[in-house]
């Protein structure tokens, strides 16, 4: 079966232009096919079960069940036969997000999800009904109560991943003297995460940061133990290598999608990382 190319779903069809985040609460009894967005979503089930396809790979769905996504993510949602799932969907751009918060949760190879069955599960279920409630019946304060969850929430996921042994989560705290210079490389991470299939330069990079390049490039190094061309071409292969999984696009679509000008460096890119040829690849993950 030919798989379906995977549909983008704009920012402008979910947020409002006078607002950063939105809510909403599905009933999914069908197939949610393969997609990604230009924005960040996080998802919390409160019934039903299925599967979640999540760049490729599957994992359970029941209530309690969180996941935490960036647009570089791709996921479906399979309902289990006769099974309807229920879940809160909140979606937000980076703006909403603080960067040590961002930081602390995307510096991970694997896949942000985790479900809670222990006492935390009801705490988690109150926040997302605390933004629901606020988002339907806004006020004074409404997007500080709704930031507020929203970082508990991220916190409580963060936490549940650091204490899994199977998670790889390599996290640093942001500290009381982190430096200027460190705080501004935190923050062109998120820029990163939205932009890396452009042609970004490291130029470009530490303008947002507002240092000079050579500067910017030694604290980039300092703080993440790569460089950011380093950094940047792997955004670019996790891309890609989610694409191959999850669509039938060609290679070269691919390679010019993910942000790489040329396909020879980019297979050997690829090659380099995974140990295959993007085909190969593509072909050991049906």
């Amino acid at each position: 079966m030919d798989k379906k190319q995977p549909e983008r779903l704009a920012s402008e069809s979910y947020m409002s232009y006078d607002s950063h985040f939105g809510i909403f609460r599905h009933r999914i009894a069908e197939t949610i096919a393969v997609h990604w967005h230009e924005f960040f979503e996080m998802a919390f089930v409160t019934s039903g079960e299925g599967t979640h396809v999540l760049n490729g790979t599957a994992y359970p769905l029941q209530r309690g069940a969180l996941f935490l996504l960036s647009p570089a993510d791709f996921h479906e949602i399979i309902p289990s036969p006769g099974s309807t799932i229920e879940l809160y969907n909140f979606v937000f751009s980076e703006r909403i997000l603080r960067e040590d918060l961002y930081y602390d949760s995307f510096q991970s190879a694997s896949d942000l999800q985790y479900t809670f069955v222990d006492e935390r599960l009801p705490v988690i279920e109150s926040e997302f009904t605390l933004i629901w409630q606020e988002s339907s019946n806004r006020q004074f304060g409404t997007p500080i109560v709704i930031q507020g969850a929203l970082e508990r929430i991220v916190i409580e996921l963060a936490r549940a991943l650091r204490a899994n042994p199977i998670t790889d989560m390599n996290m640093t705290g942001s500290g009381m003297n982190e430096s200027i210079a460190q705080t501004a490389v935190r923050k062109t991470l998120t820029y990163l995460q939205h932009h890396f299939r452009e042609s970004i330069t490291l130029d470009d990079a530490a303008k947002q940061a507002r240092l000079s390049p050579n500067y910017y490039s030694e604290c980039f190094h300092k703080q993440l133990g790569i460089s950011f061309q380093t950094y940047l071409q792997e955004l670019r292969l996790q891309f890609a290598g989610s694409l191959l999984k999850v669509s039938d696009l060609p290679v070269t679509e691919i390679c010019f999608a993910a942000g790489f000008n040329t396909l020879p460096h980019f297979e050997r890119m690829f090659k380099r990382k995974f140990g295959v040829s993007p085909r190969q690849f593509r072909k050991l993950a049906e």
